[in-house]
């Protein structure tokens, strides 16, 4: 199956390198091209790709925005994933990023490798963001996050078994399936089942949302090993 994926920068010359890379792929066509927020959701709407490369600081709907729109408006008749390039490691947008919907990020000087591989992964439904990149992302940002007020656990975390509860706690500290597996002696297979159902009773996308969702509950806590 070929992914469809749009291209999403205000800077041409990127958007020209980006498409060098990407039609060499033979799995992978760049179906369009947008120079700023706006104009992605409308190609997102009528060209449909499966993914969009989404710049985050772009003049006028910016890629927080547009990112907020295409997930919004996408799911009615397609689910596209959102892939954000930045600049920096730590960009303090990408929390913002994550929170409106996108599958992850990715920096915009990345080995062109790794653009390719970003792409097919997002476009499998995973998310692109390492665990551990996720949490050192996430601690320096956290008093960002809205302070949990509740006493008791929050209505999302009641729907969950224990041991759901535990998986999602080692999601939040960084740890892969198979990590989490050996953590809890169990197989991987059956983490993943768990990390399905998780994210299936929170209404999460993936396990990058699920870590977003496990700080603002307040389950973690920046600096927790």
């Amino acid at each position: 199956m070929t992914i469809r994926v749009l291209l999403v920068d205000d800077q041409p010359l990127l958007r020209t390198g980006f498409r060098l890379i990407l039609e060499g792929e033979p799995d992978i066509a760049v179906v369009g091209e947008a120079g700023d927020g706006a104009q992605a959701v409308e190609l997102t709407r009528t060209l449909l790709p499966e993914v969009v490369l989404m710049d985050i600081r772009m003049p006028g709907v910016d890629g927080i925005e547009a990112t907020r729109r295409i997930v919004r408006e996408g799911a009615a008749t397609h689910d596209p994933r959102v892939l954000i390039l930045t600049t920096f490691d730590l960009d303090e947008y990408v929390v913002e990023a994550v929170r409106a919907g996108a599958s992850g990020f990715l920096l915009k000087d990345a080995p062109p490798e790794d653009l390719v591989t970003a792409i097919r992964i997002v476009a499998a439904g995973d998310a692109i963001v390492a665990p551990s990149v996720t949490r050192r992302l996430l601690d320096k940002f956290a008093t960002r996050l809205p302070a949990v007020r509740e006493t008791a656990p929050p209505r999302g975390l009641r729907m969950l078994t224990e041991r759901e509860l535990e998986v999602l706690r080692h999601v939040a500290r960084g740890l892969s399936n198979a990590e989490i597996a050996a953590e809890l002696v169990v197989s991987e297979t059956t983490v993943k089942t768990h990390v399905g159902n998780l994210l299936a009773k929170l209404g999460l996308r993936d396990r990058v949302q699920a870590v977003v969702f496990a700080y603002e509950t307040g389950l973690t806590q920046p600096g927790q090993g």
